[in-house]
């Protein structure tokens, strides 16, 4: 069966259901006949509104895009024309029962005009359930993927900085082939031996210009193989003075 026939009979037999309970309230309480028949209003349309509202929730649910979604407006204005009129008939055959004050009106009025109304009083709260049960499913929707790709920047870069505090350690615990150190963080910087940032500047021996060693000059062929003094590389002989001069 479809959907549609299914809420039109369910919202038809209810109407007939309270409008019965209506005519036998209102004989048992004539005085209360105004109250009685608001009451049996609200009952309709809140039916319409519990009904309608699920089905906009599940909808929303299962398709979270709007336009991929049923439609749910064809739906229930079919089973609010559906109900109507089989309202109408099931009021004017119930009232044919004795003791039930059901209706006054004729047949041709139940299935116009009261049919009419009973329409209204379907689609109308259906379509307004539909509304804000798609509206609500689809905010929390939004809001749980927005907190989600809110956390997921923040895991990411927590570990980022993680692997990249390892990597800086690791790095600044391995020297370099030519024996210079890099900079070493906390306590690998002070296991190293070099001072902190707030030390005193270690004052080297000044580096003299001559060479000790200079037996890479001395000639292998046919050369004097003695033993020369060495040669102070930053003062000039006196006859390289002579030549300049």
């Amino acid at each position: 069966m479809n959907a549609w026939v299914v809420r039109g009979l369910g919202m038809a037999l209810i109407h007939v259901f309270v409008r019965v309970i209506l005519g036998v309230s209102i004989t048992q309480w004539p005085l209360q006949g105004s109250a009685l028949r608001w009451l049996a209003l609200l009952v309709v349309v809140f039916v319409a509104l519990i009904w309608a509202g699920i089905d906009g929730i599940r909808d929303r649910r299962r398709n979270p895009d709007p336009e991929d979604g049923a439609d749910l407006t064809m739906l229930w204005l079919k089973a609010a024309l559906l109900g109507g009129v089989v309202a109408g008939v099931g009021s004017w055959l119930a009232n044919l029962v004795p003791n039930l004050n059901v209706t006054q009106n004729s047949f041709f009025f139940e299935i116009t005009s009261g049919a009419a109304f009973t329409v209204l009083l379907i689609f109308v709260p259906a379509m307004l359930a539909v509304f804000l049960g798609r509206f609500f499913v689809g905010r929390d929707s939004k809001k749980s993927v927005r907190d989600r790709s809110e956390r997921q920047p923040t895991a990411h870069g927590a570990g980022a900085a993680a692997g990249a505090a390892a990597g800086g350690t690791a790095a600044a615990a391995v020297a370099d082939d030519e024996g210079y150190g890099q900079n070493y963080p906390g306590q690998a910087y002070e296991q190293t031996g070099y001072a902190g940032s707030d030390a005193d500047t270690a004052v080297f021996e000044p580096v003299h210009n001559y060479r000790e060693d200079t037996s890479d000059l001395d000639h292998t062929q046919g050369g004097d193989t003695g033993w020369q003094d060495p040669v102070d590389l930053g003062k000039r002989t006196s006859d390289d003075q002579r030549r300049g001069e």
